[in-house]
């Protein structure tokens, strides 16, 4: 049997995808979890809930923890450590092995390209909440209580991907006949990872033995983009004149009044001030996988949407 801990989101649907290569049984948790593939067993479960999360995890080989959480601080800090706290307990008390699915926050701002041996260094609140998370995990690796892998991503695109920033900026202001928007500074460098090759890279951790006890940046095209390349690519797949808007600093913040999400992104801002690398060079040589490319990803997304 194996598990994913907050099946409805993106990549708890591309990984349920994934994981049919791999095994027969296939569980689904959530508060309202949705079937994905035929076979799936769904159980609705709270994961702020200690009983319900061992519950919804027991039998489990292998758990993998996809949740999307409310994107505000202040659930984060109080919401994320109990989560992790009761999921790393219920894995603990089943031996089960965990696979948590990990942004790239803990790292803070990086000069040049981020790695599995970069450190934590978090410079926003987010960050923190984020690097605080990988401490439960490797703490438990280290005391020989789990085995765990911490499988880092970037910034997500690709189709059906509704949280990904660039999905309403840029691909569905272009489907509208709008300009496309950028953050900050569309000559910066950003590294984006193909929601498809997100899911079967989780899935192909898991089901390696000789990964665990690791962190692993999963596979991102290393023929990195500006924000300006991006937009061009993404006009061209639509056929339409590749326009855009720059938003500044001071126009976020004016949304930021009226729209909370991006009040809330006002944080990480740094990430698109500068030049976001992402290495996934380790994960690429040990099992010869090769990224979706920005051309096929981006061509991939925007028939999705046709």
């Amino acid at each position: 049997m194996q598990t994913i801990l907050g099946s409805t989101g993106t990549i708890g649907n591309v990984l349920a995808k994934s994981l049919t290569q791999f095994t027969e049984h296939l569980r689904l948790v959530s508060r309202n979890p949705k079937k994905i593939n035929e076979m799936d067993e769904l159980v609705s479960a709270n994961l702020f809930n200690a009983e319900e999360t061992s519950k919804a995890v027991e039998g489990s080989e292998i758990v993998y923890l996809t949740v999307g959480l409310e994107y505000k601080t202040s659930v984060w800090q109080t919401q994320w450590p109990l989560l992790m706290k009761n999921v790393i307990e219920a894995c603990r008390k089943n031996k089960s092995k965990l696979v948590f699915f990990d942004n790239v926050y803990s790292y803070g701002k990086v000069d040049g390209w981020m790695t599995e041996n970069t450190p934590l260094n978090p410079i926003s609140e987010k960050g923190k909440v984020r690097a605080e998370l990988n401490r439960m995990i490797l703490n438990e690796i280290e005391q020989g209580n789990l085995k765990a892998i911490i499988a880092k991503a970037p910034d997500f695109y690709g189709p059906n991907t509704p949280f990904a920033f660039v999905n309403p900026m840029v691909f569905e202001n272009f489907k509208k006949g709008k300009k496309a928007q950028w953050f900050l500074d569309v000559d910066k460098k950003h590294s984006f990872i193909f929601t498809p090759d997100a899911g079967k890279a989780t899935a192909i951790l898991g089901n390696t033995e000789s990964a665990y006890n690791q962190v692993w940046h999963l596979p991102t095209d290393k023929n990195v983009l500006t924000g300006k390349e991006f937009i061009e690519l993404t006009a061209k797949a639509f056929g339409v004149e590749p326009k855009y808007t720059v938003l500044k600093k001071w126009m976020i913040k004016m949304v930021g009044i009226f729209v909370p999400v991006v009040k809330e992104s006002g944080e990480m801002l740094y990430q698109n001030e500068y030049d976001y690398l992402f290495d996934s060079t380790k994960f690429e040589k040990a099992f010869n996988f090769k990224p979706t490319s920005y051309q096929d990803g981006i061509a991939a997304t925007v028939n999705s949407m046709k």
